[in-house]
Parts: structure tokens; C-alpha cells; sequence
């Protein structure tokens, strides 16, 4: 085929949009295009895919080679898009043979071949190194939400050390990648890549209890009527007063986040810097005291997550 069709995710806030990554191999003048609205991290990514493929022990193509992003309104940005690149490289140029049709129960062969099934159920993503190993991607928690919520019966394949992160998400299969060679192995039917081990869950952090607070009885009353009735809860005071305090504690009222609510937290606090593993107690942010503009809701190209 000269038309290569896969699946990934572009980032926006705190959602992962679905992204068709169309590799298309022409005749011409040697050229390789990335259009869709790509940032410089994606358009960097001709030089990395081009080592890459070359590293694992596959030819980069001759010809104009046109990678299209789509939707094409959506920004797309980082290397996560490396991996469907290349793969959709190596697709359109012939280079991944075809695995055979997959039969019923009957033996009878299916309709679709097992190449074009598969690969319409696969989401990837993952950033290239130039020697066609696979770098760990931001907000892998992130995707992988999104998947679940989307695409269900997809099978989402990321680079290890990410997978482990993705898994946490129940009913989602989840594959572990280390090389492009591997990726390419697993769709070619060489060998099937694992299926992410999910990492164990930490043990929460013990949460101050409001029975330490003495005095300030109306303030205590406050948090308790909050916490039982869902309410939002505003603490104005001079500095030394006791709100953050008080904050610290309204954790130990409330009850533990179920597990989607944990997976939730977890992967919009990956935005604004490591992972953290989920956990089941509510979090409580705690921004400066005096921040500036629109720092409270986030800012910046792209937005991050608020309070700084």
C-alpha cells in the first residue's frame, strides 16, 4: 500500500483527542512533510523517524513522503507521534508484510484480514530515539482515560515505563513497547508484545485529623457542612489565621474517591509535572497565597493545570 492510516492522541487540557495519522508514500522528488498543525517537537520528528527506521534495520523510502495529522485544527505537540510515523512508513512502503486472515471457530476465514482489524484497533504512541528505541511519553494516564472513554475495545500500545502508568486504567489492554523493531514485530505477528504489568498502588500518606484544631469551633462547623453536603467552601483570613490548616484537614472528612475519580486526579496532576500514582484520598492543591492574573485557573500555550 502507498496509504498508510493509524490511530493516536493529542493532548488539549486535560483530554486526549483522537488523532488519524496518514502516512502517504508518492512518486516525486524526495521530500518528507508533516502537516496538521504540528509544533516543533512534531516536526523534528522527520529527522528522528528517518534514524530510527534506518537503526532498526528497515530502509527509509525513497519518494515525497506526506504525514497528515488530522483533525487539522487540533495543535498537535511532543514526539508521541513518532511511533504511528514510522509504522505508517514502513506500512505504506511495504516493508511490514501482511499477517494472515484470522479464522472463526469454524476455520472459515473472517471477512476483514487480521492486519486490517488489528491495526484499526490499534492506539499508539511513543517518542523515538535515533536508535529506534522508545522514549516514555508525558500524561500516559492521560491517554490511556481517553482511550477507555472512546475507543474501549482498542488496544493502546506505549513505550515501557509509560505502559506500566496506562494500565492502571481498568478494562483497557494495555501493550509495552521498548523498539520500533518490537512494534513492528507485533504487527507483522513475529511476536506479540506483553501486555503492561500495572504498578502497585502506595499506601496514602496519613491525612492530620480535625480533632488536633483547638478552638475555632464556627470554622470547624464549616468543614464539617461542606464536607457532609458536597458544598464549596471559601476561607478569607490574615496570614497565621489557621486556613491552610484547617485545609489540610478536610481530607480526613470526605469520603475515599473511587477508583475512576483517583485515575482522574492522578493523570491532570501528570500535567503539571511527574506522575503521581493515584491514590484514594482527595487531594487538596494548595497555590500561593497571592497569585498573579490567571494563574489560579492555569495559563500559558498550553494551559496547565491551576495554582501556580
Amino acid at each position: 500500500m502507498s496509504l498508510a492510516v493509524l490511530a493516536s492522541r493529542a493532548l488539549s487540557g486535560a483530554h486526549a483527542h483522537v488523532v488519524r495519522v496518514e502516512t502517504h508514500l508518492g512518486p516525486g522528488l524526495p521530500g518528507f512533510n508533516v502537516v496538521g498543525l504540528p509544533d516543533a517537537g512534531v516536526r523534528e520528528s522527520r529527522e528522528r523517524v528517518r534514524a530510527a527506521i534506518i537503526n532498526s534495520g528497515f530502509e527509509f523510502p525513497a519518494g515525497r513522503i506526506t504525514v497528515n495529522l488530522s483533525p487539522a485544527d487540533l495543535p498537535k505537540e511532543s514526539g508521541r507521534f513518532d511511533l504511528p510515523i514510522a509504522l505508517g512508513l514502513l506500512l505504506a512502503s511495504g516493508q511490514l508484510p501482511e499477517p494472515p486472515s484470522a479464522g472463526d471457530a469454524g476455520g472459515k476465514p473472517s471477512a476483514m484480514p487480521a492486519s486490517e482489524s488489528m491495526l484499526a484497533r490499534l492506539v499508539l504512541a511513543g517518542e523515538l530515539s535515533l536508535t529506534g528505541a522508545l522514549t516514555p511519553v508525558t500524561a500516559p494516564l492521560l491517554i490511556a482515560l481517553g482511550v477507555a472513554r472512546d475507543q474501549p475495545d482498542a488496544t493502546l500500545v506505549l513505550p515501557a515505563g509509560s505502559a506500566e502508568q496506562a494500565a492502571w486504567v481498568p478494562g483497557l489492554r494495555v501493550l509495552s513497547a521498548r523498539s520500533l523493531a518490537d512494534v513492528a514485530a507485533h504487527i507483522t505477528g513475529a511476536h506479540a508484545l506483553p501486555d503492561a504489568v500495572p504498578a502497585p498502588w502506595p499506601e496514602p500518606p496519613p491525612v492530620p485529623c480535625l480533632s488536633d484544631v483547638r478552638g475555632q469551633p464556627a470554622a470547624r462547623r464549616a468543614l464539617e457542612v461542606a464536607a457532609a453536603g458536597g458544598h464549596s467552601l471559601l476561607m478569607v483570613g490574615p496570614p497565621g489565621a489557621g486556613k491552610s490548616m484547617l485545609a489540610q484537614r478536610l481530607p480526613g472528612l470526605l469520603p475515599p474517591l473511587s477508583r475512576r475519580q483517583a485515575l482522574e486526579a492522578a493523570a491532570v496532576a501528570a500535567l503539571a509535572g511527574p506522575a503521581p500514582a493515584p491514590a484514594r484520598q482527595p487531594p487538596i492543591p494548595a497555590p500561593p497565597p497571592s497569585p498573579a492574573g490567571p494563574a489560579p485557573g492555569g495559563r500559558g500555550p498550553p494551559p496547565p493545570p491551576g495554582g501556580s
